[in-house]
């Protein structure tokens, strides 16, 4: 069993955009680019994980302009491919922990990434994240919710407490994936001191964190 994130997700780009067909998840994927829409408006945009490319079309939609990494060249190819309003895209091979720091952004996305790092390592993850942003820049993340029946079940956990799931991909392969799945108030108390004016809003199958970065004291 395959337990390389980066490999799981270049296995599966060329069918990962199937989980939006999903009938259930309409009104709440909808909803979720409305939300998304109204925060970057005019905004320029540092996106991470950006994937196949789904969350970037739809912020682009209003967005100044969007540079949009990701790790995995698979999925960029893929996000490449779509289109999006003129000039308003960039995409870059980016690896979030050891990323080369250009220029300060507005704001930053990263959308069903934060379920994927360990839990030890998000405090690190959020101050990197936060040092892309301008002093009182917007930061906001969007992951899943764990809903009974509708997500694959939790069958690993480790002592750290991050939960794993084991996934089957349409080539026979199965994979051990790192997932979790973090209360409202883990995540309240994880940037108590790391940021100001946080907004987290629970859709059904998802959720959306928004907050702003600390100004200088």
């Amino acid at each position: 069993m395959n337990s390389d994130l980066i490999s799981y997700y270049k296995d599966r780009a060329k069918e990962y955009d199937k989980l939006y067909d999903r009938p259930d998840r309409q009104d709440g994927l909808l909803r979720a680019s409305q939300i998304l829409q109204d925060i970057f408006a005019d905004k320029t945009v540092f996106e991470i994980a950006c994937g196949t490319g789904y969350w970037t079309q739809r912020i682009a939609s209003t967005a100044k302009n969007i540079l949009a990494t990701d790790i995995n060249d698979a999925v960029l190819d893929i996000a490449r491919s779509k289109d999006y309003p003129l000039n308003k895209v960039e995409f870059q091979n980016a690896d979030i922990f050891n990323i080369e720091r250009k220029q300060i952004y507005e704001s930053l996305f990263g959308g069903f990434i934060w379920s994927h790092i360990k839990m030890q390592e998000l405090s690190r993850f959020i101050d990197i994240n936060n040092s892309l942003v301008e002093k009182g820049g917007v930061v906001v993340f969007m992951d899943n919710n764990y809903v009974e029946g509708s997500n694959l079940p939790i069958t690993d956990r480790d002592e750290f407490g991050n939960t794993y799931q084991t996934r089957m991909l349409e080539d026979g392969s199965t994979h051990k994936v790192l997932k979790n799945f973090p209360t409202e108030e883990f995540i309240l108390q994880l940037l108590k001191d790391k940021a100001t004016e946080i907004v987290f809003a629970r859709l059904q199958y998802y959720w959306i964190l928004k907050y702003k970065t600390l100004l200088p004291c």
